[in-house]
């Protein structure tokens, strides 16, 4: 795996006279050196020979390093082949990937799923683990077949054992999409839906501040829920970063847009991605969902910045010595905070205990380039005893706006797709185009707010968002001035 990209790796193995020994080239890492005593392992438990030979195997290309066990499984059936105990012919052309325990049995393996995405755009058969059986299942590729142990794969090969095939089904990710309809679950918060509503129709980033309580952790959650479901390539793409990082995929959910929320104590290498093996991180995990931050302010600033990147390119390159791996990461950005570390500075009814020197280092926790990519910036009210046990609203009534919400986003977003997708530079100058008092009126409030050109090129975005949301072709006065009071937060003035 380098990324998301299954590469061919050719294992080629010799037997020549000498002193026995085994050795591994080409570039293999602590994992694939160890295979040696899993392989010989596996097959004297087998009840099959390891020749007592000299055993050089090679992992072609020699340059890529290789890491991981599933190469276990092509090794030891090259040694049996090499030894003449297996007759390999039938296997040429085949991919094979699992790792041994040491009693034969094969073991789940990662990045399955781009090996057999591979595999079919080669027309390849391909031996796969069974334990892998549930991934596999999302690839619609019956060339794929299934096995639990080296010996019985040894008995298939010599005698032609059935073992189990992976079914070729189509469609398999249709009518799976379900979210459970929960404005029912919100109290007040106008805005709050509002923003969440527009954010979802135009994959805007959001941040909600707000004092606890106040339903910021649940509107996000609603967010995710809102995005219409994924297509089968974009699920295929997100269902490979999940097997390659350790995180299972259920079929039942495989249209859903990814949601990932990790704890403020996360740091920068599990959220843009790295470590020894440059390993995806959570803005991957998150490719074509939502990353929700909750308790945003709390994150360290360093972690913080290093989102700025992956937040405008839509992916994140993670450079080592010998090579670059680059992984999808095109998330929506939704954070929740509270507006001072106590969480009452804005809360008419709590006094805020946070000196004046506490608020100012906490707002500072947020850089100006951060906040300048997050496109709504909203401040929620804290609720009232009576908004909260307030059940004049039927549940009826909540289900209905929450269907009609879902369906608004779907076909505002269908609109962008047909259009264009992502609104760049150029297309933001054809597509939001303002009359020439608005821009005048633009341009004043720019001065007064002092907006960056990257903050106007996002409130353009957010404007003709909020046209397409009321299917309407210009943008309107009442969409320009809406996207403006969206995006500044009055607490970082206080």
């Amino acid at each position: 795996m380098v990324g998301i990209d299954a590469l061919e790796v050719v294992v080629e193995t010799h037997l020549s006279h000498g002193l026995p020994g085994f050795a591994i080239v080409g570039m293999p890492e602590t994992a694939v050196r160890e295979s040696k005593e899993r392989v010989r392992s596996a097959i004297i438990n087998s009840g099959l020979e390891f020749p007592a030979r000299r055993i050089t195997v090679n992992l072609a290309p020699a340059d890529l390093p290789k890491a991981g066990g599933q190469y276990d499984l092509a090794i030891a059936l090259g040694i049996l082949g090499a030894s003449n105990q297996l007759a390999l012919d039938d296997l040429q052309q085949t991919e094979v990937l699992g790792e041994l325990a040491l009693d034969g049995e094969i073991r789940h393996v990662q990045g399955v799923i781009a090996a057999a995405l591979a595999a079919r755009s080669e027309s390849r058969p391909m031996i796969a683990p069974r334990a892998n059986a549930d991934e596999l299942d999302l690839v619609s590729y019956s060339g794929i077949k299934l096995a639990t142990s080296l010996l019985q794969l040894v008995d298939h090969i010599k005698n032609g054992t059935v073992i189990d095939v992976l079914p070729d089904q189509q469609a398999r990710t249709q009518g799976r999409h379900q979210s459970i309809p929960s404005f029912q679950l919100v109290r007040g918060q106008p805005l709050g839906i509002r923003a969440i509503t527009i954010a979802a129709a135009g994959s805007h980033n959001l941040l909600m501040v707000g004092p606890p309580g106040c339903g910021k952790s649940m509107l996000a959650h609603n967010c995710a829920q809102l995005l219409p479901p994924l297509s089968e390539s974009d699920a295929m793409k997100v269902a490979c970063i999940r097997s390659l990082s350790h995180n299972s995929t259920d079929a039942s959910a495989l249209v859903d847009p990814p949601l990932r929320s990790p704890h403020h104590s996360a740091t920068s290498v599990a959220l843009t991605g790295g470590g020894n093996r440059a390993m995806p991180g959570e803005v991957s995990l998150a490719h074509l969902g939502v990353l929700f931050l909750d308790e945003f302010a709390e994150f360290k600033p360093s972690v913080l910045d290093s989102l700025r990147e992956p937040m405008e390119a839509g992916e994140i390159t993670i450079t080592r010595a010998n090579y670059r791996v680059k992984y999808p990461a095109r998330f929506q950005l939704i954070a929740a905070m509270n507006p001072c570390p106590c969480g009452y500075c804005s809360d008419p009814k709590r006094h805020c205990r946070c000196a004046p020197s506490q608020l100012q280092h906490y707002q500072k926790r947020l850089s100006g380039p951060l906040l300048d990519r997050i496109d709504l910036q909203v401040e929620l009210p804290a609720l009232s005893s009576a908004e909260l046990l307030d059940a004049s609203e039927d549940d009826y009534d909540a289900v209905a706006r929450w269907r009609q919400a879902k369906q608004q986003v779907k076909a505002c977003r269908a609109l962008q797709l047909q259009r264009s997708g992502n609104l760049n530079a150029e297309e933001v100058e054809t597509l939001c185009r303002l009359s020439s008092s608005q821009r005048k009126q633009l341009a004043m409030i720019m001065d007064e707010l002092g907006l960056s050109a990257r903050a106007l090129h996002r409130v353009l975005r957010v404007a003709r968002t909020l046209a397409d949301f009321d299917e309407q072709s210009a943008i309107s006065e009442a969409h320009l001035l809406e996207a403006i009071a969206m995006r500044r937060l009055q607490f970082l003035n206080r």
